[in-house]
């Protein structure tokens, strides 16, 4: 079956600039395996969620910037270690720089707005906000990906976008207490829409283990450069936590990278709503978070409208 990353996108993310001076990267093939696909974003999501958990605890204690650097300093020796075993360093290799690079800078600005969302806001009013990402991949993907979305599909979107309006309730947003912090789950959740879509064009050529080192650099990177606004020391039990959630994290994204491999973008991304039943559960366990009717209710919109997203894809896969 023809690769859909064959077809020209609306804006084409340009190639290395020194791909003719670089050994050729082999093609990796992204094939049509919507259950492998599926399989692994649950699978995937399910890790980060606990993750997530884990640094919203560590947010009282550390600034973002710190965390994200020491995280960072271990995820990359186990990305490494995972590229080796996994296919050999050559894995590793990395042809188109500059979208990756941007696939970098668009995880390390989510990066940030997750994490001072979650420390302000409970685990689960951000995660069920954040289900707007799926919409705007859905939105997103017939312009840069080429992927055909119908009319009923436009509509779950638009639908899906009034139950984010419902959660974020953008009167209260100016006038509550929390102000605009109420805004940074959205904004992550646009910024890791367009993250989706650089990471399915990547996919036509770019390495799992070359992508996931290439972000965690960036990430690791921008939390050295918060150095100089003040760190705090770290005592033993934060250093094996934050070890801890870089081997989780590397280990989730590894999963989420691939899954791209395997299911279109619009298909695997609204599997994503399962994160809002565990992050229920660790916030009510771990902070006694119990969401608001408005915030089920919004949440509610949105996930049947990835629902419909869904189901209408899997109708049509059918048919083809």
């Amino acid at each position: 079956m023809p690769d859909r990353d064959d077809r020209p996108s609306a804006i084409p993310l340009p190639s290395s600039p020194t791909a003719q001076s670089a050994p050729p990267v082999r093609p990796v093939s992204v094939s049509t395996a919507p259950g492998k696909g599926i399989g692994l974003t649950v699978g995937g999501t399910a890790i980060i969620t606990f993750n997530d958990a884990i640094m919203k605890w560590l947010s009282a204690f550390l600034p973002v910037g710190e965390a994200l650097f020491v995280r960072g300093g271990f995820a990359i020796p186990f990305i490494c270690l995972l590229a080796c075993l996994t296919g050999g360093w050559r894995t590793l290799r990395v042809g188109r720089w500059k979208a990756q690079l941007l696939r970098g800078s668009l995880v390390v600005a989510g990066s940030y707005f997750f994490f001072y969302s979650v420390k302000y806001l409970p685990l689960a009013d951000v995660v069920a906000i954040g289900f707007a990402g799926p919409l705007f991949t859905t939105a997103l993907a017939p312009f840069f990906l080429g992927e055909r979305v119908g009319w009923r599909r436009w509509s779950a979107v638009l639908i899906g976008f009034g139950g984010v309006l419902l959660m974020v309730r953008p009167q209260a947003a100016f006038t509550g207490e929390l102000g605009w912090i109420v805004l940074l789950p959205l904004c992550g959740a646009c910024t890791g829409a367009v993250r989706d879509i650089v990471t399915r064009k990547l996919m036509a050529t770019e390495t799992t283990s070359g992508t996931l080192l290439v972000t965690t650099f960036c990430v690791t990177l921008s939390g050295l450069a918060t150095w100089p606004l003040g760190w705090v020391p770290l005592d033993s039990q934060l250093t094996l936590l934050l070890a801890a959630t870089s081997i989780l994290l590397a280990s989730a994204h590894f999963l989420l990278i691939t899954a791209y491999r395997f299911a279109e973008a619009a298909l695997i991304a609204p599997f994503r709503f399962i994160n809002l039943l565990w992050a229920a559960i660790f916030g009510y366990l771990f902070w006694g978070d119990v969401p608001n009717a408005t915030m089920l209710a919004g949440a509610a919109v949105v996930i049947g409208s990835n629902l419909f997203i869904w189901h209408r894809e899997t109708r049509l896969a059918k048919r083809r």
